[in-house]
């Protein structure tokens, strides 16, 4: 049994990309996308003529509904592979426009819907600031399930766990990166590696108190920059993983052993906490990693929404 294999013994593997050609030889689980993973997906020849059908269908309609159009189209084709579920984001533009991102997220339901599609087979991402989790919490409470993505700090989860969102998606790498950054020369990569990654900490602290708590969200490492850090997270709820880094473990066969257990979490002693939107805008302040990463991540995404439109308006 390969690596790969191996992991799925013990976690729901995701595999994380717009490029859904590279998905069936993995056999992954679910899938999870962004506007960058499709940026880079309809840039390749085999996927410019989805791009493409999509303007000649829909030609004369808003910029942001083809946006949208185009989300649900590579959606569809990634379900007709995948058993379970394909997670598709909502415009980062809107991450402080509780609002307008439930609006986004119900019209991206019903283009999926008009396609045959299932709502329980979406899952709707949106950005881990305190207006995207709150329109999470109302679009949960509407039947809608939803994916906090750009997600750095145990302030975002747990706020998250308070709206009853279906998943939550902290970001390893980005974590990872900023840490190796901020050290500079002083970095010790070995050192660092495995349990002792920052973004693996991360993780297994929103799982220990998850577990610890009862909370029924699901936890899914993400951002990952080498199978190292897969298997630190090895037991975690899900992981969503590159084609390329699934590659190189299911090149592997080295043995994978459980690092997260629910069980060994409900044993912690482990402080209860909640936050209000005050304390929550606070401490999500004070942390300067998760505040950095935070607004990078919304200005990446929103740079990448605004070429695969131009693309759109082009075509």
């Amino acid at each position: 049994m390969n690596q790969l294999e191996a992991l799925k013994q013990v976690t729901t593997v995701v595999a994380d990309t717009g490029d859904f050609r590279q998905i069936a030889q993995y056999r992954p689980q679910d899938a999870t996308t962004n506007p960058s993973l499709v940026l880079k997906a309809v840039q390749k020849p085999d996927y410019a003529p989805l791009l493409a059908d999509t303007v000649a269908r829909w030609r004369g309609r808003d910029v942001g509904e083809l946006m949208d159009r185009l989300l649900v189209r590579f959606g569809c084709e990634i379900l007709a592979i995948i058993p379970g579920r394909v997670s598709t984001e909502v415009d980062a533009r809107l991450s402080f426009d509780t609002e307008a991102s439930v609006a986004r997220a119900e019209r991206l339901v019903e283009l999926y819907q008009a396609e045959g599609v299932h709502v329980d087979r979406v899952l709707i991402k949106v950005a881990a600031t305190w207006e995207g989790i709150e329109a999470a919490r109302r679009l949960e409470a509407r039947g809608i399930h939803t994916n906090i993505t750009l997600l750095f700090s145990f302030v975002q989860a747990v706020a998250s766990a308070q709206a009853r969102v279906q998943l939550v998606s902290p970001f390893v790498g980005r974590i990872y990166d900023w840490h190796k950054k901020q050290a500079g020369s002083a970095w010790d990569e070995a050192a660092m590696a495995g349990p002792n990654d920052p973004g693996v900490q991360s993780v297994r602290r929103i799982y220990e108190h998850y577990k610890h708590f009862g909370i029924a969200t699901e936890v899914m490492g993400a951002s990952f920059r080498n199978t190292g850090q897969i298997l630190a997270l090895a037991g975690c709820d899900l992981l969503t993983i590159s084609p390329e880094l699934m590659a190189e473990l299911a090149a592997s066969d080295a043995p994978v052993a459980r690092a997260l257990d629910a069980g060994a979490a409900r044993a912690l002693d482990l402080p209860a906490v909640h936050y209000d939107e005050a304390a929550f805008r606070f401490e999500l302040n004070q942390d300067a990693m998760a505040s950095d990463k935070l607004a990078e991540g919304i200005r990446s995404f929103v740079a990448d929404a605004r070429k695969l439109e131009a693309l759109l308006q082009a075509g």
